[in-house]
């Protein structure tokens, strides 16, 4: 299984070339474009998209080469694979289906929070960290997903749609680091999206989707103090 999560790391990886030049949704995907929509953070934001990629490939390579067998490896590596196996055929899709990418990015999300819970303890840098902020951006990804989709589709408003995806972002971030009591790296990749939502509604500014990313923030440092480590 650990040659099978680095395998995985590498083909998600290497994922963009199958979908050279996608910079997110195409606005005339929907049948509301969307142009500029509020649930989504600025365009800088994605760049973490680099970080998650090294660091998956650097710990899963670390667990394959180092702790192949260790059993405090092991039981985190079947739901990653799972996540990232899914996760190495999402942009293909989103180029052609919005809803086949959503539904993707939530089974990418469920198994990447469930190999997170069950890291082990060692070799917290190789091993937990990089699943970490994987399942961490995955969580406002996911939601922002949501977002685009009620609003794309005409369920609601952009500004109602942006704030029920912050509210389910900020609830999902809450409960995982609540429970996990570690990993701040989740959280910290939350916050992330959420500055990032924040620079977009600037300008033109946006009190409500601003303040409540403001809001989602200051609850996830808040539960991030009650962490052990």
């Amino acid at each position: 299984m650990a040659g099978a999560a680095f395998a995985a790391a590498l083909a998600f990886a290497a994922s963009p070339l199958l979908a050279p030049g996608f910079n997110g949704f195409d606005p005339s995907q929907f049948p509301v474009p969307q142009d500029n929509p509020p649930v989504q953070p600025a365009g800088y934001a994605f760049a973490i998209w680099g970080l998650i990629y090294l660091w998956l490939i650097a710990g899963t390579g670390f667990g394959l080469f180092r702790r192949a067998d260790d059993a405090d490896w092991a039981p985190m590596r079947p739901p990653l694979v799972v996540s990232l196996a899914v996760g190495a055929f999402w942009l293909p899709v989103a180029q052609v289906s919005v809803p086949g990418a959503t539904a993707m990015i939530w089974v990418m999300l469920a198994y990447a929070v469930r190999a997170l819970a069950r890291a082990g303890d060692t070799d917290r840098w190789w091993q937990t960290s990089p699943v970490a902020i994987y399942a961490g951006w995955l969580t406002a990804a996911s939601c922002v997903s949501v977002g685009l989709v009620l609003a794309g589709y005409g369920v609601m408003p952009e500004t109602p749609a942006a704030l029920v995806s912050l509210v389910l972002a900020v609830g999902m971030a809450v409960t995982v680091q609540y429970r996990l009591h570690r990993a701040p790296e989740y959280g910290i990749a939350v916050i992330w999206a959420l500055i990032g939502v924040i620079v977009a509604n600037t300008a033109p500014f946006n009190a409500a989707v601003a303040g409540l990313a403001f809001l989602g923030i200051v609850a996830i440092l808040a539960v991030r103090g009650t962490d052990t480590e």
